[in-house]
């Protein structure tokens, strides 16, 4: 099947800690104590799973390691998706705000990464 989406997701294994959301002015401290887990990343955005239940259309500040400390993102995250799983957990998808092209070859140099080791 081909992909259809815009960018091409590829896997990835990292933690994320997300201690405010934010919408517009509104800032809402988390008590977010379940392990944030993404489970693949694009140009576009993340995707990622946990158990924390985190309101659709708030934003937070992430920073992504692709593949090594140099490839390291700053980005801010809109939370466009959420699937609740049988297990408990929730699967969210989130899309960058505001990401620079050019920023795009991190992407890049982190897609020749994943495709090598395959």
């Amino acid at each position: 099947m081909q992909e259809k989406r815009r960018s091409k997701r590829l896997p990835i294994d990292l933690e994320l800690v997300v201690s405010k959301l934010f919408r517009q002015q509104e800032i809402d401290n988390l008590d977010a104590a379940a392990p944030i887990h993404v489970v693949d990343v694009s140009k576009l955005g993340i995707g990622f799973v946990t158990t924390n239940d985190f309101p659709l259309d708030y934003y937070f500040n992430a920073k992504l390691e692709l593949g090594s400390p140099e490839n390291s993102l700053y980005c801010v995250v809109r939370i466009i998706r959420k699937s609740p799983k049988e297990d408990g957990t929730i699967t969210y998808g989130c899309e960058f705000v505001g990401m620079a092209p050019i920023l795009y070859p991190i992407f890049e140099t982190y897609e020749a990464m994943v495709a090598e080791a395959e």
